[in-house]
């Protein structure tokens, strides 16, 4: 049998319209089995973990139809122990359904670490040495001293610490430092539009302290929390206003610019995100 009779035989054409066919439903299943094993157009929102504790996550994730997995821990003052401190994807953002978040738990028991020696350090100095030694700059406490802004002694809960005490990770070290021998007076620094931890930082530069700081009702989330900025202070930053160093700033956080001051609408909102566990607690409102 020649090609020719060949291709164009029934047994041929037979062939070819079952290979065809063939084919063809291999390229349907396929797309079927594609489109429902990427879930193409589904998603949902990853829920917010932050601050759960563990039962709570099991009930929350298994509701949502989503996976964790635990894969790391710290230790911060923000959330109790035993509960999420962290979590990726963040909250709020769209995902397919049994998308996997990795969870980080505030851990039960607290690192430990070495106090260092702050003693005869200068103010700017200090702070910086604590907050590297993973601990939580408090309150500067000044008295009549022939120094000024050195530190005369550091302590911890009220009680005197010295060099290389184990502390909690975390812990609030306070300073005391001398104010000279007159009633040193300090600029009050403008904070309208800045982040909590720049604000702080600011406040302790100008040796002052954060007295007490409260979020409005637009702080709904963790991630809020971060993105708020100062719209109101106390007290406010004047021309020639003045404060007796040690004295203590009183601060408003929102995330709606709107309750900017009018004269602040130029004000660029710092972006920046304090690390877990250097966040001071919020008063209540």
């Amino acid at each position: 049998m020649s090609l020719k009779e060949f291709i164009f035989s029934k047994v041929f054409v037979k062939h070819l319209g079952l290979a065809m066919l063939i084919t063809v439903g291999i390229v349907m299943v396929s797309l079927i089995w594609l489109n429902f094993f990427t879930r193409h157009g589904q998603s949902r929102s990853v829920p917010d973990f932050y601050g759960l504790t563990m039962e709570e996550t099991v009930k929350l994730a298994k509701n949502s139809k989503m996976k964790y997995t635990v894969i790391d821990s710290v230790y911060t003052t923000l959330v109790p122990r035993g509960c999420i401190a962290e979590q990726s994807p963040k909250a709020g953002l769209k995902v397919k359904k049994w998308r996997n978040i990795a969870l980080t738990i505030n851990a039960f028991r607290p690192e430990m670490v070495a106090m260092p020696d702050l003693i005869d350090l200068p103010k700017r100095q200090a702070i910086s040495l604590i907050e590297s030694s993973g601990l939580i700059m408090g309150k500067l406490i000044y008295k009549p001293d022939l120094s000024i802004d050195v530190v005369l002694d550091q302590l911890s809960d009220g009680n005197k610490i010295s060099k290389n005490d184990s502390l909690q990770k975390g812990s609030v070290i306070d300073l005391i430092l001398g104010k000279g021998l007159s009633n040193q007076r300090t600029p009050v620094p403008v904070l309208i539009g800045m982040n909590l931890v720049p604000a702080t930082d600011r406040i302790l530069e100008s040796s002052l302290n954060l007295g007490t700081f409260i979020y409005d009702n637009t702080i709904m989330t963790a991630e809020d929390t971060l993105n708020a900025f100062v719209y109101k202070q106390n007290p406010e930053s004047k021309e020639d206003a003045t404060l007796q160093i040690g004295s203590s700033m009183y601060l408003w956080l929102t995330v709606d610019s709107l309750k900017l001051p009018v004269d602040s609408t130029n004000i660029v909102i710092s972006d920046t995100i304090p690390p877990a566990g250097l966040l001071p607690q919020p008063a209540k409102k």
